[in-house]
């Protein structure tokens, strides 16, 4: 399936050859004691096409094709982040399956798009999602106004949020795309790989490429930044640690707010055939009693690190289309 370069921060991209310097950016939120970072790492080769077979391995999947820059969360969220962010005004997200820096888990899809509303509404940005608590978590539609309309209408996502839950498309190219241009090239693994990645062994091993169990079950996740090899755009544990909740409904569009959502990755606890770009799970988006399901956030681009090659000469795009709440 071919996609349509969009247009995105004014220009139109169609015909244009985009690319974006990999460096990871930091953004900061909360202040003082509970202040915390995210780190993001650009998602380049915008117009790229979905998986179809091209990259050597066994695997494919009509996933991947992204229109667009934009950037993802190098970690899943910390536990430890759930809590800073909860001491300063986030409201009815627990998660609390593991402490401090392991993933936070026992978290509901609500849940972790009420956290992603707090990101961007800390910085007076537009919410992402349009949420409401009364006891249990619920979400209304965005008109087709307010709609992010970027590769398709998503009425779950607002055109403006600076932050949100990547969807499956997003998340699948971060994990799985070569990152060698506009192309239809993937991985099997998001260990930028084709081989079954090395796991976890024996008790105690620290020699691994992705934490998921192949051999010994250690019971728990690593802290986020300890989760093994990254993917050819830089982020880490997209394979194994904990499943990860992604925006999109498992049939599209994304147009009943209820629908099971997809999960992918694998954790700690699973083989490696959970890890597999073909693998696909669903979930409940109320549903919270799993300890191997996380999260992590993507973003729009930053301004600075996003460059278009037009004809002849580079021009920086413009500042990030980052809108303030209403």
């Amino acid at each position: 399936m071919n996609k349509t370069i969009s247009p995105i921060l004014g220009f139109t991209l169609a015909g244009v050859l985009a690319f974006v310097v990999t460096s990871v950016h930091a953004d900061t939120f909360g202040s003082g004691a509970n202040a915390f970072t995210i780190d993001f790492v650009n998602i380049g080769n915008a117009g790229n096409e979905d998986d179809a077979g091209a990259g050597g391995g066994i695997y494919s999947g009509p996933y991947g094709g992204v229109s667009y820059l934009y950037r993802m969360g190098v970690y899943e969220i910390s536990q430890d982040q759930i809590d800073k962010a909860t001491a300063s005004e986030l409201t009815n997200v627990t998660a609390g399956a593991w402490p401090g820096s392991q993933p936070a888990a026992f978290v509901e899809w609500y849940e972790a798009a009420a956290f992603v509303n707090w990101l961007n509404t800390s910085k007076g940005y537009q919410a992402a999602y349009d949420l409401s608590f009364s006891g249990n978590w619920s979400m209304t539609l965005w008109s087709s106004e307010d709609a992010w309309q970027m590769d398709g209408e998503n009425l779950y996502r607002h055109k403006d949020a600076c932050y949100f839950l990547p969807s499956e498309d997003e998340w699948y190219k971060a994990a799985y795309h070569q990152n060698d241009g506009m192309t239809a090239n993937y991985w099997d693994y998001a260990t930028g790989s084709n081989s079954i990645p090395d796991g976890i062994d024996f008790n105690g091993d620290t020699t691994f490429d992705a934490v998921f169990f192949q051999g010994y079950d250690q019971n728990q996740p690593h802290g986020v930044s300890n989760v093994g090899l990254a993917s050819p755009y830089g982020t880490y544990g997209q394979n194994g640690n904990v499943f990860e909740w992604n925006e999109s409904a498992v049939s599209s569009p994304n147009s009943i707010p209820t629908e099971d959502r997809a999960v992918r990755g694998g954790s700690w606890a699973d083989m490696d055939s959970d890890l597999r770009s073909v693998a696909v799970a669903v979930n409940d988006p109320s549903q919270s009693s799993f300890a191997a399901l996380g999260f992590r956030v993507a973003s729009v681009p930053e301004p600075s690190s996003a460059l278009l090659l037009l004809g002849s000469g580079i021009m920086l795009l413009p500042r990030r289309r980052c809108a303030s709440a209403r």
